[in-house]
C-alpha cells in the first residue's frame, strides 16, 4: 500500500473529490481524519471505506480560525502526526445560501475556498515541521488557470478568483516550505459531476457543451482525480513541489 503508516487530514471529505480521495487513501493504507461541515455526508463517506476503523470524522467549517485549529489539534492527538493535508473543502456561487447578495456570495466563496486552504495550511505546517516534513495538496480548478467559458460566467465569478488564489497560494507555499521538506502542490480538475456542478448539469445542453470543451469529449471521473492526488501525496512524487496539475482531459491545452 502506497500510504502505509501515513496519516492524513482531508477536508471536504463528505462528497465529491474529497470523498473520492478519502476512499482511495484509506484503501492505500492511510489513517485519516475526514472533515466536513456536513456531518451526515461525513457518516456516509465513512460507511464506504474498506478500512473503517482507520478513519475518524470531524465537523469543521474551514473558514473559521478556531475550528481549523481545533481540527488540526484533534488530528495530532488522534493520529500522532499529520503527514498529508488535502484541502478539498469548496463551494460555488451556484450553491450560495438563499438571500445572499453579490457581495455576500463573494465573501462566502473566498472564505471557504481560499481562506479555508490558508487556515488549514497555517496550522498544519508547524506540525509538519516538527515531524520532519509532509505533503499538502490543494484542490484548485482549471478555472484557476483559465477564464470561465462565456456561457457559464460573466467574468466576475468569485469561484474563478478564489481558485486562482489557491493556485498562487500553492506556488508561494511550495517555495517557502521547501527547505522544511514540506511539498505543496495542487490539482486543477476539469469538470466532473459533484455537488458543486449538479445544478449546472441539470441542463442537458450545458452538459453537452461542457463535455465538448474537453478534447477527450467527456467529464472527469472522480477516481481519476483521486488517482492524481494519490501520486502527488505519495513518496513517488518526492521531488515534485509547486505544481498546479491539470487533470482535465486537455481542457487547458486548447
Amino acid at each position: 500500500m502506497r500510504l502505509n503508516d501515513k496519516s492524513a487530514i482531508i477536508t471536504g471529505a463528505g462528497s465529491g473529490i474529497g470523498k473520492a480521495c478519502a476512499q482511495l487513501f484509506n484503501k492505500e493504507g492511510a489513517k485519516i481524519v475526514l472533515a466536513d461541515i456536513n456531518e451526515e455526508d461525513l457518516s456516509k463517506t465513512k460507511e464506504t471505506l474498506s478500512r473503517v476503523n482507520e478513519s475518524l470524522t470531524y465537523k469543521c467549517d474551514v473558514s473559521s480560525k478556531k475550528e481549523t485549529k481545533d481540527l488540526v489539534n484533534f488530528s495530532i492527538k488522534s493520529l500522532g502526526s499529520v503527514d498529508i493535508l488535502i484541502n478539498s473543502a469548496g463551494v460555488n456561487p451556484r450553491n450560495a445560501p438563499k438571500g445572499y447578495d453579490f457581495e455576500q456570495i463573494w465573501d462566502w466563496v473566498i472564505d471557504v475556498n481560499l481562506k479555508g486552504s490558508f487556515l488549514m495550511s497555517h496550522f498544519v505546517v508547524e506540525k509538519m515541521k516538527e515531524n520532519g516534513g509532509g505533503a499538502i495538496l490543494n484542490i484548485a480548478s482549471i478555472i484557476g488557470l483559465v477564464g470561465y467559458d462565456q456561457k457559464i460566467s460573466s467574468g466576475l465569478s468569485s469561484y474563478a478568483h478564489s481558485k486562482g488564489g489557491v493556485v498562487q497560494l500553492t506556488r508561494d507555499m511550495a517555495v517557502g516550505y521547501a527547505k522544511s521538506n514540506i511539498r505543496v502542490n495542487s490539482l486543477c480538475p476539469g469538470y466532473a459531476k459533484t455537488k458543486l456542478t449538479e445544478q449546472l448539469f441539470k441542463d442537458e445542453k450545458i452538459l453537452d457543451h461542457m463535455k465538448s470543451l474537453h478534447p477527450m469529449g467527456r467529464l472527469a471521473e472522480l477516481k481519476e482525480i483521486a488517482n492524481a492526488a494519490l501520486f502527488l501525496c505519495s513518496d513517488d512524487a518526492s521531488f515534485i513541489t509547486g505544481v498546479n496539475l491539470p487533470v482535465d482531459g486537455g481542457y487547458t491545452a486548447r
